[in-house]
C-alpha cells in the first residue's frame, strides 16, 4: 500500500478502534454494572478512560521487553538449559521440584 493511503487511513484507523472500543465498554458496563452490582451508569468518556486504565495495568503499553518479552520466555529458558552442564541440568531441576513441591525425582527417595 502506498504511503501515502497509510498516513491518511492510519489515524482513521485508530479513532475508529478508540470509538468502538469505549463504546463497547461503555455499553457493556451499563448494561451490566447497575443490574449485577449497584454501579452506577458511565459516561463514554468513563469507559474510553476505564479502557485506558486496564490497558495500562493489564496490557503494559505493549512493552514487553527487548529479547521477546512473556511470549519469548520458553526460547530463552531452553537456550539457558542447552548451555548448562549435566551437572548444573540436574541441580536446576532438584530446585525446581523443590520450589514447586513436585517432590523427589525418580529413583530418588525423598529427603524429608
Amino acid at each position: 500500500m502506498n504511503k501515502k493511503w497509510l498516513i491518511l487511513f492510519a489515524p482513521l484507523g485508530i479513532a475508529l478502534f478508540m470509538w468502538l472500543g469505549g463504546y463497547i465498554v461503555q455499553h457493556l458496563w451499563n448494561w451490566l454494572g447497575p443490574g449485577l452490582f449497584g454501579l452506577r451508569l458511565i459516561t463514554f468518556w468513563q469507559a474510553l478512560g476505564l479502557l485506558v486504565l486496564c490497558r495500562i495495568l493489564f496490557g503494559g503499553l505493549g512493552m514487553h521487553g527487548g529479547r521477546g518479552g512473556h511470549r519469548g520466555w520458553r526460547r530463552r529458558m531452553e537456550e539457558r538449559c542447552e548451555n548448562m552442564s549435566p551437572e548444573e541440568r540436574e541441580k536446576f531441576r532438584q530446585k525446581m521440584r523443590e520450589r514447586w513441591g513436585f517432590g523427589a525425582a525418580p529413583g530418588e527417595s525423598p529427603e524429608r
